[in-house]
């Protein structure tokens, strides 16, 4: 079992929902630091134990497990920290649940929502539009220009990134990213991720 690494050492981030399982393990070998669980559909107690293999995973691997959006049950799924949205619980809030010694990351879909950061541990920063999180708003390259000028906890570029537009969202600024699609529909996830985290680290 590895030591996990740090929030702010991670280039490549993958979000998952709990049916995606089997596809943590090689994104893991491809070099992902950070696997978040995201599934609005699952009960507490379905989430907990879709939990179970992605927490294992992480370990093995030291990378950091991040739960979306739950930070009730960041504990019971033994989760590294929580990531909220801006219609989630506040940071605040999520803080006081889960802990000073956990992680917070923070969604941001507008520039001025930059000025409201206090308290999160990281970023999520939405570049383009993509189908696997249809209410979130893109602020494009400009975003990622103005996270870059102005943001000093790490942060990762997310929303509509893969192999072909990840080149110029780190040219924008981005230290990481966080990715869906990219990666759980390729045919070789191991692959797709050594590709992403290649190009994020060269940026």
């Amino acid at each position: 079992m590895s030591e996990p690494l740090r929030i702010g050492d991670a280039r490549l981030y993958l979000v998952l929902e709990g049916r995606d399982a089997g596809v943590v393990e090689p994104a893991l070998r491809g070099g992902v630091g950070v696997v978040q669980l995201r599934d609005k559909e699952l009960t507490d107690d379905e989430l907990v134990r879709a939990a179970g293999p992605f927490r294992r995973a992480c370990e093995a691997h030291g990378a950091l497990f991040i739960l979306n959006d739950r930070p009730e049950l960041v504990a019971a799924c033994r989760a590294d920290g929580v990531h909220v949205g801006q219609s989630d619980a506040s940071v605040a809030e999520a803080r006081a649940i889960v802990g000073p010694g956990a992680i917070v990351g923070l969604s941001v879909e507008t520039e001025a929502q930059l000025d409201d950061i206090a308290g999160a541990d990281y970023l999520g920063v939405t570049v383009f539009g993509t189908p696997t999180k249809t209410d979130a708003r893109p602020g494009g390259l400009d975003l990622v220009r103005a996270a870059a000028a102005r943001v000093t906890i790490p942060w990762f570029a997310i929303g509509g990134i893969d192999l072909a537009n990840v080149a110029e969202v780190a040219a924008a600024g981005a230290p990481g990213i966080a990715v869906v699609r990219a990666i759980r529909d390729a045919d070789d996830p191991e692959t797709a991720a050594r590709a992403l985290r290649a190009v994020i680290a060269q940026g």
